[in-house]
């Protein structure tokens, strides 16, 4: 399974780095790959649930749209 999400509020390496760590920790996460050119995060896995990813990208100060 992939998703995406654009996640306008980041603006440097340390905020990849905040998004990536929040969105490695939800279950069934198997990788994170962040475009901070594009603002996309693109997550693939297993069982995804929307709400525990935007919840994760909420935890580390973001939004995503």
């Amino acid at each position: 399974m992939e998703t995406t999400y654009t996640v306008p509020g980041m603006t440097c390496d340390h905020c990849t780095r905040a998004v990536e760590g929040a969105i490695s920790s939800v279950p069934g996460v198997q990788s994170v790959e962040v475009d901070l050119g594009t603002k996309l995060v693109t997550i693939r896995g297993d069982a995804l649930s929307d709400t525990a990813l935007r919840a994760a990208i909420a935890q580390a100060g973001y939004e995503a749209t």
